[in-house]
């Protein structure tokens, strides 16, 4: 970096990108096996070559940002930009699950008894652990703005305990949704309540557990210091992911736990 007459980052060649690549179609391939021949062993192996990809790449990037200084205050502004677009792309992403449950709800039709929820489904009650889920998320949304101002104002402790906080509140909230998957009196083979259901929340439970993986490894990187009160973008990226995740769970809520049912 000291030898360039710019301030933006040009990347070395990395097998990263190829490779994360092959183990996500490997998922895939394996998805499909699994769903035909009940053999979830490609899936897992993709799963883990995957993990594995992620956490070398992850690793490249954090010694790009914090050892060799390659992320100037132009080179964030452009990562801030980025994250922008694709939490934008997440949005449109999660507005077609919406546009999917908002229409068959309105518009139930014979095939599920002229009525909504359909017939024969008994939905869950908001007022219990889809309402205790509801107020895990919006705690951790606290927890995250609190370590954010402590992380621009150098409280390291503070920083550190937020953040912990946050990711207990994350696993304990994929805990809560995997108890309520288990204990559900419908699948996602049961109609259209069934699978805009299952596919909305599980996909939001996905996000939830990325955003987790996110906070722990900024956690990491806490401890070892490699944020200051000037650079810290890795954080700020988690803490617009997870704030992202906490509003679509509460229009989540609204939608389909209780307006839905």
């Amino acid at each position: 970096m000291n030898n360039q007459m710019h301030p933006y980052h040009l990347v070395n060649e990395s097998p990263w990108p190829i490779l994360g690549s092959m183990a996500v179609f490997t998922i895939a391939c394996g998805l499909a096996t699994w769903m035909h021949t009940k053999n979830m062993t490609l899936m897992f192996l993709g799963l883990a070559a995957t993990l594995l990809t992620s956490y070398q790449w992850w690793r490249d990037i954090v010694r790009e940002s914090t050892y060799q200084g390659c992320h100037t205050t132009k080179v964030q502004t452009g990562l801030r930009y980025g994250m922008i677009l694709f939490i934008s792309s997440e949005v449109l992403f999660f507005f077609g699950f919406f546009w999917t449950f908002y229409f068959t709800s309105t518009n139930p039709d014979l095939a599920l008894g002229l009525q909504w929820p359909p017939k024969g489904i008994e939905p869950l009650n908001p007022m219990e652990v889809p309402l205790l889920n509801t107020m895990i998320l919006l705690a951790s949304g606290m927890t995250v703005t609190w370590a954010h101002h402590s992380l621009m104002t150098g409280f390291k402790k503070n920083t550190s305990l937020a953040l912990t906080m946050t990711v207990m509140l994350g696993l304990y909230f994929t805990l809560l949704q995997a108890t309520e998957y288990y204990n559900t009196m419908f699948s996602i083979s049961d109609g259209a309540y069934g699978a805009t259901f299952f596919v909305a929340t599980g996909f939001h439970g996905l996000h939830v557990i990325i955003g987790t993986c996110f906070l722990i490894t900024c956690l990491m990187r806490q401890l070892y210091l490699h944020f200051t009160t000037k650079h810290f973008f890795g954080f700020e990226a988690a803490a617009w992911y997870w704030h992202f995740v906490d509003v679509v769970w509460i229009f989540l809520y609204a939608s389909i736990y209780w307006w839905g049912s």
